[in-house]
């Protein structure tokens, strides 16, 4: 063999390794508009990290659960970064099926998080998911409605003024509906908000020793109210309605009012998204006459990498990338520092510039500051949450109960026959489970 033969050899082998170099992960995320904005900016992570591929798989809120729970209690490794909440990434770490997140760089500024997001996210000193963006709850509604209807939003406005408000501004023949609240059947959708709307109400899931509380005031009062407002002043086909279906209600202007995820703000109030931009105010969300608890909750979307990803350090590589401060500087730069993702970080509400174009950016850090997840309910309870129940079980549980409280909404069973129905499911998982003391 000649000297050429060996050197060209040698460079078909150099040139093969360097190829072969490249590590493809997969990562499983939800289709709301932060996360497709993230895919998006890709460009930026690309020309960074040309040595990672990033392989997408997009999914509605549900199935995104649902597979990504199947995937990493088998043990699958389908996924190497997975967007989850704060009910999981705890329950998780302790089964060891993430990895902790140490040394995120130099530049990730990891004491910048704000405290109650990451708090959720760490187990015994360490942290299992990067937080994306951190939210609470507040009431949004359309100004120019309210005024038109002779209405002026309470500081802290309670049920019946929503009812009374409610009524007013909805005009069915403009296509108007009073207001819009999640319908869609879900531990982390219709039962997201009636969780959180049963604590306003001085409700609870399950007294001390673990019985469930469907047959109590609360719940009745929570489900009635709830069925009121809807079937009287919301949008048909509210049953199928989840987060993403009443955004896209709101900023086409059908909405009067929404109660939902403070992260909507920064969407419902950008002209390039929403028709009705600059009509649009902002209050806390509701509680009861004479309350005093808003249950407004606290929720993050985070990255997280399974304990089965064979590809942990390309892995980590893009987890620190999208939720490091470069990322919101990113989002500012190509999209206006009011639509960087919010709740993550203390930085962001010390920043004037960004409290001088986000005038929902107070209300927010208000609400996710005073979420008491400790203690959600003005009844003394054994668990943890707000909008969910920090157990294991609940994921089924909340999903069978969403299920029973979205056909009443449907109007396939009454309210008493969806309480009852859920009081009877969560006695018998629950003493399955043999959590009933």
């Amino acid at each position: 063999m000649t000297i050429r033969t060996l050197v060209g050899a040698s460079l078909v082998l150099a040139l093969t390794g360097a190829a072969s170099a490249e590590t493809t992960i997969t990562v499983a995320t939800v289709n709301n508009g932060d996360m497709i904005r993230m895919q998006r900016l890709m460009p930026d992570f690309n020309a960074k990290h040309p040595d990672i591929k990033v392989n997408w798989v997009t999914l509605e809120e549900n199935v995104l659960r649902q597979r990504v729970t199947t995937d990493i209690a088998s043990k699958g490794g389908q996924y190497d970064v997975l967007t989850i909440g704060n009910y999981e990434v705890p329950i998780w770490a302790k089964q060891n099926w993430l990895l902790p997140l140490d040394n995120l760089g130099a530049d990730y500024n990891q004491a910048d998080l704000m405290p109650q997001v990451a708090t959720a996210l760490t187990v015994d000193g360490k942290l299992y998911a990067a937080p994306f963006y951190a939210e609470s709850s507040m009431l949004m509604y359309r100004t120019d409605l309210f005024e038109k209807a002779g209405l002026k939003m309470p500081e802290n406005p309670d049920w019946d003024f929503i009812l009374q408000a409610a009524s007013k501004i909805t005009d069915k023949a403009a296509g108007v509906y009073g207001i819009c609240l999640r319908g869609k059947a879900g531990w982390g959708e219709n039962m997201a908000f009636l969780s959180a709307m049963n604590n306003t109400m001085g409700g609870a899931w399950f007294d001390k020793g673990w019985k469930a509380q469907f047959d109590g005031p609360e719940w009745k009062k929570t489900l009635s109210t709830y069925l009121e407002l809807m079937n009287k002043y919301g949008p048909p086909g509210a049953s199928s309605n989840g987060f993403n279906e009443n955004l896209a209600l709101f900023q086409t202007g059908k909405c009067g009012m929404w109660i939902d995820a403070t992260v909507a703000a920064s969407f419902i109030s950008d002209p390039k998204e929403s028709k009705v931009a600059d009509k649009v105010g902002f209050a806390p969300t509701p509680t009861r006459a004479g309350g005093s608890n808003h249950g407004n909750w606290l929720w993050s979307w985070n990255l997280a990498i399974p304990a089965s990803s064979k590809k942990a350090d390309a892995a980590k590589t893009f987890v620190a990338w999208a939720t490091s401060p470069d990322y919101l500087k990113l989002v500012a730069e190509k999209d206006g520092i009011a639509n960087v993702p919010p709740g993550t970080r203390v930085s962001l509400y010390q920043n004037p510039e960004y409290l001088k174009v986000a005038p929902f950016a107070k209300m927010t850090l208000t609400a996710i500051q005073s979420a008491n997840t400790a203690h959600p309910s003005e009844k003394e309870v054994p668990y943890t949450g707000g909008q969910f129940v920090a157990i294991p079980e609940f994921q089924a549980i909340g999903t069978a109960v969403g299920q029973q409280f979205s056909a009443a909404l449907a109007g396939k069973a009454t309210a008493d026959q969806a309480l009852a129905a859920a009081q009877a499911l969560t006695t018998r998982e629950m003493t399955r489970a043999g959590y009933p003391k």
